[in-house]
């Protein structure tokens, strides 16, 4: 009997420092996220401050965040996705199409939200889209109703005849919003042109022919627009072109008017999806995309005096 009393003891010793051994490695309860952003600018910025504060008003300081912004670099998304893998996090947010692209290639099995995405089954390449991606995706959608964004330009601009539609060819989803705006435009009786540039290099050259053939330019939800407003607006507001955006951050900086989201409650309901999944109230694979609620015509009141536009009842002008 004592014999057996020595040998458990030291059996009991080992399985209590191992225990707590494990335990500081990393506590049941608590979650790394990591974060990768396609680029700053104020949408995005926005998205992850909302997906931020969501999370660390259900988890406190049980939640620690790996944060990676690419700069606007695409291959640079594929290398953070790849270092969060690494990490083994926990759950990854994707803010932007190639951020999201760039993780679902990295991996299957960590949780994936995306955040600031228009639309899953054009990013992802799934022609069977239908709400849910399944697997290890799903997040939240960006996507206003672009047929009350054409709607906006014929009550605005109900003599202009031609339409510029300025986008990045670099972005999916950019792609997807001008073509379904060019079909509702046309509708309307407008003649269409798309204004395709690969980036930021070619934008003032692209943004210029547009600005001389266009009586109105509308530009998507656009990141790599998002990011260089300053270029549109030099050129599009001395040449009395106005430009109808897709989201309130790029008319801040170069429109006239815009019907947008709010991105930090958009990131901040992709938060509340990532509280579920961390703590196991659901399962990502049967979680359907989520969209915005709610939508606001605005105006940006400045460059609409200086163009001697009049903005009809029901927009509010944008806060700086």
């Amino acid at each position: 009997m004592k014999t057996a009393r020595i040998l458990i003891a030291p059996l009991v010793c080992f399985l209590m420092i191992f225990s707590m051994t494990a335990c500081k490695e990393k506590a049941p309860d608590s979650y790394v996220v990591g974060i990768s952003q396609l680029v700053q600018h104020v949408a995005l910025d926005a998205a992850t401050k909302g997906f931020r504060d969501a999370l660390e008003e259900k988890l406190g300081d049980k939640v620690t965040f790996t944060e990676k912004n690419a700069q606007g670099d695409i291959p640079t998304c594929t290398t953070i996705a790849n270092s969060l893998v690494s990490s083994k996090v926990d759950l990854i947010l994707a803010n932007a199409t190639p951020a999201l692209q760039a993780a679902a290639a990295a991996t299957a099995d960590i949780p994936i939200l995306g955040t600031s995405i228009t639309e899953y089954g054009v990013a992802l390449g799934l022609d069977d889209f239908d709400g849910t991606v399944g697997g290890n995706v799903s997040g939240t959608s960006d996507l206003a109703p672009l047929d009350q964004q054409a709607q906006m330009i014929k009550d605005l601009f109900p003599d202009a005849e031609k339409v510029g539609l300025l986008y990045c060819s670099a972005e999916a989803n950019s792609l997807y919003q001008v073509n379904t705006v060019k079909g509702y435009l046309e509708t309307l009786g407008y003649s269409c042109t798309l204004y395709p540039f690969s980036d930021s290099n070619d934008l003032a050259a692209i943004a210029t022919t547009a600005a001389n053939d266009s009586d109105v330019i509308y530009v998507p939800t656009d990141n790599t627009v998002a990011s260089n407003t300053g270029i549109i607006d030099n050129i599009c507001r001395p040449a009395k072109v106005p430009v109808i955006a897709g989201e309130k951050g790029i008319c801040e900086g170069c429109g006239v008017a815009t019907l947008s989201i709010d991105y930090y409650d958009l990131g901040y309901a992709t938060g509340l999806m990532a509280y579920k999944i961390l703590t196991g109230a659901s399962d990502i694979s049967e979680m359907p995309v989520e969209y915005a609620p709610n939508f606001e015509k605005m105006y940006n009141a400045e460059i609409c005096e200086e163009l001697s536009i009049t903005v009809p009842e029901g927009y509010s002008p944008i806060e700086g």
